[in-house]
């Protein structure tokens, strides 16, 4: 989620950035956009998606025609949405989850569990698409115990651990299951930049030069109207909701990952958790990763946040063009490449 003046300070899973288009006047809203001279016009949308705040915002000379384009790519994200929410029941992955098989997957479906699959195989298992059950013992545990300092017994980490394992996804066009009892994966780590990309392609399919697409992960398809980036600002790891850096987007996608977006309790325990301890993430402050694609920025920043600042640089020399931030745990930034 991102969060601008004016708006609510609800966070999502992973971090929340402030959008504006670079030297512009800032009012309320998900995106700060500058005064815009005819003949464009810019066409909003502020929503959610995959239980993150979302918004869109298009620039054309035809303002009906970017009407009508947003209700269709709102339309597509609704489909997308049926195939990757965890909080809907009869979505693709709720109904995986649920009963440990679908028949004839989507393929949608099927890229981002490949996807998944590289990633995984890049990072040695730091990034695993079948943490879910971890996410599901600590939800519980914090839900019984709402004011707790400490994380679930190691017995019952050990329960989780032993459903996790991406090398136990079976998928294929006729069906996707596990093959193992209690599994269950979130996709959540990468989806989001799929249905970043997804939308932000069918944008430029449709003849659209300059848009923001910010679902979940953030893709700027080219620049401001003026020809200059938008200026991304990322919040302080230590301080949320204050922004300490700024990082320049045109034609390019953002994901940030870090501890901070969701917190279990009263605890140190949050939702990126590393599949090789059971516990939460903690070698980093947050990773923010650029990319031309949204699906590699999302998976690369959660794998290095994982993984930590010595996987960092071998991450990112398997996706060519990725460039990261990362914030070691004394609060000094690092950039690679």
């Amino acid at each position: 989620m991102r969060i601008a003046e004016g708006m609510p300070a609800r966070m999502n899973r992973r971090h929340v950035l402030k959008i504006v288009a670079a030297a512009a006047a800032v009012p309320a809203g998900i995106f700060a956009l500058r005064e815009l001279a005819p003949p464009f016009a810019a066409e909003s949308w502020q929503g959610e998606s995959l239980g993150a705040r979302a918004a869109m915002t298009l620039w054309h000379p035809n303002a009906d025609f970017a009407r009508r384009t947003l209700l269709q790519m709102l339309a597509e994200v609704e489909r997308l949405e049926t195939i990757f929410s965890l909080y809907r029941p009869e979505s693709e992955i709720s109904r995986l989850n649920r009963d440990g098989r679908i028949i004839a997957p989507s393929s949608d479906l099927l890229t981002v569990l490949e996807a998944a699959r590289h990633i995984a195989d890049v990072s040695g298992g730091a990034f695993d698409p079948t943490v879910q059950p971890l996410w599901n013992l600590y939800a519980s545990h914090f839900r019984l115990r709402p004011l707790a300092t400490e994380g679930p017994a190691p017995d019952d980490i050990d329960r989780a651990l032993r459903r996790i394992g991406y090398a136990a996804i079976d998928a294929g066009p006729s069906s996707v299951g596990f093959a193992r009892p209690g599994m269950a994966v979130t996709l959540n780590g990468i989806a989001q930049g799929y249905i970043t990309d997804r939308i932000a392609d069918l944008l430029r399919q449709e003849g659209f030069g300059h848009a923001m697409v910010e679902l979940g992960e953030t893709r700027a398809l080219g620049a401001a109207i003026d020809g200059t980036p938008f200026s991304v600002g990322l919040q302080n790891p230590r301080a949320p909701g204050f922004i300490d850096r700024h990082i320049a987007l045109a034609e390019s996608a953002l994901s940030v990952s870090g501890g901070y977006g969701t917190r279990f309790g009263n605890s140190q325990s949050h939702h990126i958790f590393d599949p090789a301890t059971g516990l939460s993430a903690a070698r980093l402050l947050d990773v923010a990763v650029t990319h031309p694609r949204a699906i590699v920025a999302d998976a690369l920043s959660t794998a290095i946040y994982v993984a930590g600042e010595a996987a960092a640089t071998h991450l990112l020399a398997a996706y060519s063009g990725a460039l990261a931030q990362i914030t070691r745990t004394d609060g000094t930034h690092m950039s690679l490449a």
